[in-house]
């Protein structure tokens, strides 16, 4: 073929007449180890008002693969118009994501091969003819030297996947932590250590690295910890099925050693007396492999339960998974485990569209900031004298309880539900539980008729409750309508999978950055069947400055100072009734909000206080330096829908925009209005000035009639109407002809697109 007709080819016919041919010829095999349009991400969700939009996710043309999830390289195409690197930058990005080091771009003329294997000497890109396109062994020769991986290794990191086919493929990040982990311990490393934002599959990825060490008999035996009972039973009955009669969970202090996989609560095999150590009825030796979910709860502390099944065990392999390594002056995962091998974040998982992104919605109190001091001699509800002195929000619900501010409270959460959603799933986060316990009765005063057609609209779930407890299941459950609110102070603060909860209410101050990040992932889960794509945090202590905090996404850092003992105040994990401090009760004081704003996650991770229409002045911008720039544009694109589409893509929110602007609008006039400043038209005026200049006038009356009645849908519903051809059959259109008469009266399809661009010309000249 000559270079004039390759360059007409599309990108798609390059890669199947070129770069696919290429590629297996070299001997990759099409149906296990090339996979074509990759899908990487799934497109960051951008909440502005109630709309959400999903950005484009990323795909990949080409990931090659040694086996299933094990990647090696990447490959970018582009058709004939661009050079053969064209794709090279792109293609970097993909890799970094992959962890593979060989990365090609090609145009079908040839490739450009990136080598980050390469030794000091060597060439790192380099041009390689269409024959020459490298074969799996190689790569994977390669790949094995610069990961350092002796013969008996490689057979390890080689081990292949559990595959839950199709409908469950690993996420591009849960098989590098898989695959970071497998060769770490491949290569003797006896303590791992995996970081994962909640909601982000550590199960999952725990159960694959079980699974492949179990299936190379690495890990003969496995013992894997968790914390609650339900993660115990979810994982059994979901991710860790497989293993089938092989896997047993411990209950009822029994233990039976015919098992080789054992799921089980830390609290089920320890307990306060040496009796109650039913670990110990194992030999030191009988576990080859102990994996910790959630180990930042237990494991961190040189003096807890958990640390002595790990310390009991200890000729094991020891893996931890947590979303938050806790590392303060006196616990830490990582002078445990050491560093993480990997690390997935909540901002990496917001970008990616893989966690819900959330808005937030600061309540300032007058008293929280004010402060208020008593009364000389003034008592309290139970004639308690009260201290004087000022007391401030640190105080609130702690040492001082103010009735309307609970009252206020409540219903500023119930305001906020009744403009949303009465029965979204929310989750009050409460100082202790007598404060959970008013709390939950303010919101069943505020909710009288909610709660008087089910008594468990409201309920607390506590850890000293037990009917609370009883809930919990229920609540996390999306099927179950009921519980709908939760009050709580510690119990639901981590280790609750809650995917459909959508709001969450902070009450409670909150200092350490392990338990705010906990906090904050009970809401990250994105449920698209059960229209969850976002959540909003209502804070009403100010907790969300730590949104500021360096520390909020960055890596973990180990601070651990072996000299200090014991767990830092603040980070206790266990629940408070309030009752070890003198707390005074006041019925008396009036209770105001003194400001409310809402505030957006950014795509750079901070918290940014943002209208609508800087929100889009700002997106429009990105694209369109200018007003010019975006007419060019508007008045070249062959269907303005293009320009629409693109725009939403980039996180316009037409739907939103419309409603705070006016819905008359037009987007043309929406986005030359807001990010331009220009005075806006609306479409029936646009539609009029067309009709004043006798525009029709050339056409016959037929032809006239049709326009007219696209200017007419123009008018009622906006540009995007009169492109789509589907419009010739909706009335009144589809009366005055069938769609061939209709285009045949135009002169043909060709004319009638030509007339409606023509048309489109008019409006917007």
């Amino acid at each position: 073929m000559s270079s004039r007709d390759k360059a007409r080819l599309s990108e798609q016919e390059i890669r199947s007449q070129y770069i696919t041919p290429a590629i297996t010829r070299a001997g990759w095999d099409l149906h296990s180890q090339i996979r074509e349009e990759f899908r990487i991400t799934a497109g960051r969700i951008i909440v502005r008002g109630a709309v959400h939009a999903r950005a484009d996710g990323g795909f990949a043309d080409y990931v090659l693969f040694l086996k299933p999830n094990i990647p090696l390289a990447i490959v970018e195409a582009k058709d004939n118009t661009h050079p053969v690197g064209g794709g090279m930058q792109q293609a970097l990005a993909y890799a970094e994501m992959f962890d593979v080091p060989f990365v090609f771009s090609s145009n079908g003329d040839g490739f450009v091969f990136h080598d980050k294997t390469a030794r000091s000497g060597e060439v790192v890109e380099r041009d390689l003819a269409v024959d020459e396109f490298p074969a799996p062994d190689e790569l994977w020769r390669r790949y094995c030297q610069w990961k350092g991986l002796d013969t008996g290794q490689e057979q390890l990191v080689a081990q292949e996947y559990y595959a839950h086919g199709p409908s469950k493929p690993a996420r591009y990040y849960q098989a590098v932590a898989v695959n970071r982990a497998i060769e770490a311990i491949a290569k003797g490393q006896d303590r791992i250590l995996l970081v994962m934002a909640t909601g982000t599959g550590k199960t999952y990825t725990a159960f694959q690295i079980i699974w492949r060490l179990w299936k190379a008999r690495k890990a003969k035996r496995i013992l894997f910890l968790v914390d609650r009972n339900i993660l115990a039973d979810q994982a059994l009955i979901n991710d860790f099925k497989p293993f089938g009669a092989a896997m047993t969970k411990i209950t009822n202090r029994t233990v039976d050693k015919s098992y080789e996989v054992y799921v089980s609560l830390y609290q089920a095999v320890t307990g306060t007396e040496e009796v109650q150590n039913i670990y110990k009825q194992f030999s030191r030796e009988f576990f080859d492999l102990v994996v910790v979910d959630e180990c930042h709860r237990g494991s961190a502390a040189a003096d807890s339960a958990w640390r002595e099944i790990l310390d009991y065990f200890l000729g094991a392999t020891h893996i931890g998974l947590t979303a938050t390594p806790k590392e303060t002056r006196s616990v830490s995962n990582i002078d445990y485990f050491g560093e993480p091998v990997y690390t997935y974040s909540l901002k990496q998982g917001i970008e990616d569209g893989f966690l819900a992104p959330f808005k937030v919605v600061r309540i300032d109190i007058d008293r929280d900031l004010a402060g208020w001091r008593p009364e000389q001699g003034q008592c309290d509800r139970y004639g308690e004298q009260i201290e004087d002195r000022i007391y401030n929000q640190r105080d609130m619900d702690r040492t001082l309880v103010l009735a309307e501010r609970t009252r206020l409270v409540a219903e500023k959460i119930t305001e906020f539900l009744k403009s949303t959603d009465r029965m979204a799933k929310t989750i009050v986060f409460c100082e202790d539980i007598d404060h959970a316990e008013r709390m939950r009765q303010a919101l069943v005063n505020a909710n009288a008729d909610l709660a008087a057609d089910n008594a468990r609209y409201v309920v607390r779930i506590t850890g000293d409750s037990p009917e609370g407890k009883a809930e919990l299941d229920y609540f996390i459950d999306p099927e179950s309508r009921y519980p709908v609110i939760a009050t709580t102070s510690k119990l639901l603060s981590t280790g609750v999978d809650a995917q459909t909860c959508q709001l969450i209410v902070l009450d409670q101050r909150i200092e350490s950055m392990t338990e705010f990040k906990q906090i904050i992932g009970r809401g990250t889960r994105i449920r698209e069947d059960f229209n969850k794509y976002y959540f909003t945090i209502i804070d009403f202590k100010k907790a969300t400055e730590l949104f500021a905090d360096p520390a909020f996404d960055g890596d973990p850092v180990s601070v651990y100072d072996p000299e200090v003992g014991g767990e830092d105040l603040g980070e206790g994990e266990g629940e408070s009734d309030g009752g070890g401090r003198t707390k005074y009760f006041v019925d008396d004081v009036e209770v105001s909000i003194i400001d409310e704003r809402v505030q957006y996650y950014s795509k750079d991770g901070r918290l940014i206080t943002e209208s609508l229409r800087e929100y889009t002045s700002r997106a429009v911008r990105a694209d369109y330096k200018s007003l010019d720039d975006f007419l060019r544009r508007w008045t070249e694109a062959e269907k303005k829908s293009a320009v629409i589409d693109a725009l939403e893509e980039h996180g316009v929110l037409f739907d939103a925009l419309a409603a705070d602007v006016g819905r008359d609008y037009d987007a043309f006039d929406l986005v030359c209005h807001v990010a331009f400043g220009q005075s806006p038209l609306t479409r029936r005026e646009r539609a009029d000035s067309v009709r004043k200049r006798d525009y029709f006038g050339r056409y016959s009356d037929w032809v006239r009639a049709v326009l007219e009645a696209l200017l007419d849908k123009y008018a009622d519903e906006g540009v995007e109407d009169i492109e789509d051809m589907g419009v010739l059959r909706v009335r009144p259109i589809s009366q005055m002809g069938t769609p061939v008469e209709i285009l045949t009266a135009f002169g043909g399809r060709t004319a009638f697109l030509e007339a409606v661009r023509d048309l489109e010309q008019q409006l917007y000249a």
